[in-house]
């Protein structure tokens, strides 16, 4: 018995370790990657860690969608971190949009994408 509660409690964090994982993912591409469509790669990576986080945050158990205005109260998921999930890859997709438009420019000036080269470097 007392195993099986402990691999539901390990399943029941599975996506809080998943967010460490995306987020430490994405870290590691913008830290130490050169290349600069991998930083951009690294940023969507981390984006996608928050979102994860912030739908995590929200779940419940049984819970309902909040859309089902005879549910009880208390049964139901919470709405807000849905919202700003939505929110959230609404802005990480425009960032990412942006920064692969400053990666194209760069090409097209520089021939290079290399972040380590002379050329790109102040």
């Amino acid at each position: 018995m007392a195993l099986k509660w402990r691999y539901q409690r390990m399943l029941a964090n599975i996506a809080y370790i998943t967010v460490v994982v995306l987020i430490g993912l994405g870290l590691y591409a913008i830290v130490f990657k050169q290349n600069l469509i991998k930083i951009v790669m690294g940023v969507h990576i981390m984006g996608s860690g928050v979102n994860l986080f912030l739908i995590s945050l929200g779940y419940r158990e049984g819970g309902v969608a909040p859309i089902y205005t005879l549910a009880p109260k208390l049964e139901m998921v919470l709405p807000t971190p849905q919202a700003l999930t939505l929110t959230s890859i609404v802005i990480n997709l425009a960032v990412v949009a942006l920064m692969l438009s400053f990666v194209m420019f760069i090409y097209c000036r520089y021939n290079s994408i290399d972040s380590q080269d002379r050329r790109l470097r102040g």
